[in-house]
């Protein structure tokens, strides 16, 4: 799977994630999203998602790109395992 290695991120990359409606769990979408310096930690790097600083967390997924971010949402929530 293509992903945005965080130790190599700089801020103004852009990065794409599959975020979660935060009101409507079931609901999950593409979003772009842009790192950045974080506010608080000069020494760290944050997201900047929705009008909003998000702290990278280990667990996060970021994408280089839209297509592959929706090849990873198509996998993870429509691959039934069928051939």
């Amino acid at each position: 799977m293509d992903m945005v290695n965080i130790e190599s991120a700089k801020p103004g990359d852009e990065v794409f994630v599959i975020y979660r409606n935060p009101h409507v769990p079931t609901v999950a979408n593409i979003r772009a999203a842009e790192i950045v310096a974080h506010p608080k930690d000069p020494n760290a790097l944050a997201l900047f998602l929705n009008e909003t600083f998000h702290v990278i967390e280990d667990d996060d997924a970021l994408f280089p790109s839209s297509e592959s971010a929706q090849k990873a949402f198509d996998g993870h929530f429509f691959d039934f395992g069928e051939e």
